[in-house]
């Protein structure tokens, strides 16, 4: 009877040794999993002084180039590390630039989304002062556009007087086939043109100080179809962003 007790006990010990080892294993696993994709040094919040910044992420699979999980952690303000969330994506970074021209370089986060049409994650926030806040970005614009009579597009772009005229003559025969434009160059039926939101935005050097430029592309039938791109400039001022340059570049 004593030896089937000291069995039973020997087993009962090894069952709980080996889900502790798990659980030690499991959280040593999850630990590992965050990874540092980048540190910088940067002063952020105007006191002279340079914070660690630290860029932090946990990809969808240990060999995936995609990260699910990104945000940054933000040492030197008291009381305790600052963190910011963002989108997840691919080659997360920051930029450190001062975008609301208040004398204190901005976060500037950016990340890939992976899909087809080359669009980017974005996120812009201030620590001045210590405080953080999201400053947000530029709105795409509001862009009219419409597939015209024999084979032409027409593209209304804020900030142009005139519309923008493209000749479409050169996809006619995948127009014809997809049924938008009748043999004799009419209309089956009024259509738009693809107008895209913002896909990407970069930092720029303007007449106001930094500010955003933004890329929009216009396309026709499909996505694909690229008939050319809408470049905008950006200045923030008093607390907004304010349209400064629209240019059309034909693809």
């Amino acid at each position: 009877m004593m030896k089937k007790r000291m069995i039973i006990l020997f087993l009962a010990g090894l069952i709980i040794f080996s889900v502790n080892q798990k659980i030690a294993v499991n959280a040593h696993e999850n630990k590992n999993n965050v990874e540092t994709i980048a540190t910088y040094e940067e002063d952020v919040t105007g006191d002279g002084q340079k914070e660690i910044i630290e860029l932090k992420g946990k990809r969808f699979e240990p060999d995936s180039h995609f990260y699910k999980h990104v945000w940054a952690e933000i040492d030197g303000i008291p009381p305790k590390k600052v963190i910011i969330e963002y989108e997840g994506g691919f080659e997360p970074e920051i930029q450190f630039v001062d975008l609301n021209h208040d004398g204190v370089k901005d976060l500037f986060y950016s990340s890939a989304t992976g899909g087809s049409g080359g669009f980017y994650n974005y996120a812009l926030h201030t620590l001045k002062d210590q405080k953080l806040k999201d400053i947000g970005l530029p709105d795409s614009l509001a862009i009219e556009s419409s597939f015209e009579p024999n084979f032409k597009g027409k593209i209304q772009i804020p900030g142009m007087a005139s519309p923008i005229i493209v000749d479409l003559q050169d996809r006619k025969q995948d127009y014809l086939r997809l049924g938008i434009y009748l043999p004799n160059g009419k209309l089956n039926e009024p259509t738009e043109l693809m107008v895209l939101p913002i896909a990407l935005m970069k930092p720029v050097k303007m007449n106001e100080g930094n500010g955003l430029e933004a890329y929009q592309q216009v396309s026709g039938a499909y996505h694909a179809d690229g008939i050319g791109t809408v470049i905008s400039k950006w200045s923030y001022e008093q607390g907004k962003w304010q349209l400064k340059e629209t240019k059309w570049e034909e693809s």
